[in-house]
């Protein structure tokens, strides 16, 4: 799969995952891997990424001793996910072109 397209389909996955609720990175992983694989590593650039975007605000929170960072979803990043969700007729017409033109004849 193209990088750039990968890149960006993570990041959409990564705020779907806590568009209904905040969650720290473990839990987003754990909540992505039946539908993508993600590593821990793959995600924190992702998160920082986002939150530089505005699209997730992060904040800290004490648990079993720790500093535990929770993540959620900002304005912005719910309305970056209507515009893919308005963007996805797009997408299929695109995937139904190619797979029709790349028949072998």
């Amino acid at each position: 799969m193209d990088v750039q397209l990968k890149r960006g389909l993570l990041d959409l996955c990564v705020l779907a995952a806590i568009a209904q609720e905040e969650s720290y990175g473990y839990q987003i992983v754990k909540d992505m891997s039946p539908f993508v694989e993600i590593s821990e590593s793959t995600l924190y650039p992702i998160l920082r990424r986002l939150e530089a975007a505005n699209c997730l605000c992060v904040r800290s929170v004490e648990h079993a001793g720790r500093l535990r960072k929770y993540y959620y979803i900002t304005p912005l990043g719910r309305a970056r996910l209507a515009q893919f969700s308005s963007d996805w007729k797009e997408l299929q017409a695109i995937h139904d072109f190619i797979m029709d033109r790349g028949k072998q004849p």
